[in-house]
């Protein structure tokens, strides 16, 4: 038996990296997956493969940062599925390393919008129907960036609002079946930071940020999706409120 078996669970941010990582596991474990991403393609491509691979799975187009995409989401998962299990909010986007005297307030809106505000708009959503079933988990992915403020000043400032989102939610419905805590990635290679990618990276800040770390190399997308199915499942009924670093130890 999978250790998922029978849920349904949205994953935002899945056409590539963690998010599409996270997707592939949670299928194998036996969930039907939602999908859902900007680049439709990406989205279909995966859930024809994890189909293909004996698996449930929804592509679904959208953007987080749209409250009316976010709503059409969750309504065709409660259309063709009936209920929601599981709500993993990955979606997310990288600010360069920018310090907050060179952050340019385009991108500082760009970045909270999609990392923070995006997730708030998902938890508003999926919520009312896990009160409703009276259980249900939600994983956020958050970052070391969030704990350790060793991102840029946008990204930092975002990762760490998803932190406090998280407990206040746990908070707020504990002891009701619900549970919210979120992972938080140290570098993890995925196409948002290829090698051609950082080299557009604000370079004195990431050096200031290097000096504090043990840099204990990178993890693997993985493993950060065996921490995500870890929250999700059942193993972890009695965790809510949590932030569990998964960052090979470069930060102890």
């Amino acid at each position: 038996m999978g250790r998922l078996d029978g849920k349904v669970a949205i994953i935002t941010g899945a056409s590539s990296g963690i998010g599409a990582g996270t997707a592939e596991l949670f299928a194998k474990e036996g969930a039907a997956v939602v999908l859902t991403a900007r680049r439709k393609d990406r989205l279909e491509a995966l859930a024809e493969k994890i189909e293909k691979e004996g698996g449930r799975a929804l592509a679904v187009a959208g953007d987080v940062r749209e409250v009316e995409d976010v709503k059409n989401v969750v309504a065709q998962t409660m259309a063709i599925f009936g209920k929601i299990d599981i709500l993993v909010n990955n979606a997310g986007i990288l600010d360069k390393h920018m310090p907050a005297i060179r952050c340019p307030e385009e991108l500082w809106n760009d970045v909270i919008a999609t990392d923070l505000t995006g997730v708030f708009h998902y938890c508003r959503e999926v919520l009312p129907h896990m009160v409703e079933a009276g259980k249900g988990s939600i994983v956020n992915v958050s970052s070391i960036g969030g704990i350790y403020m060793s991102a840029g000043v946008s990204y930092s400032a975002a990762k760490a609002g998803v932190n406090g989102l998280t407990r206040n939610i746990a908070l707020q419905y504990a002891g009701t079946g619900i549970r919210c805590n979120s992972v938080n990635p140290g570098p993890t290679p995925t196409e948002a930071n290829t090698p051609e990618k950082l080299a557009t990276f604000d370079e004195e800040f990431r050096e200031i940020c290097a000096k504090h770390q043990f840099w204990a190399g990178e993890s693997e997308v993985i493993d950060q999706a065996y921490a995500i199915l870890f929250f999700a499942g059942d193993e972890s009924r009695y965790v809510t409120g949590q932030w569990l670093v998964v960052d090979r130890g470069m930060n102890l």
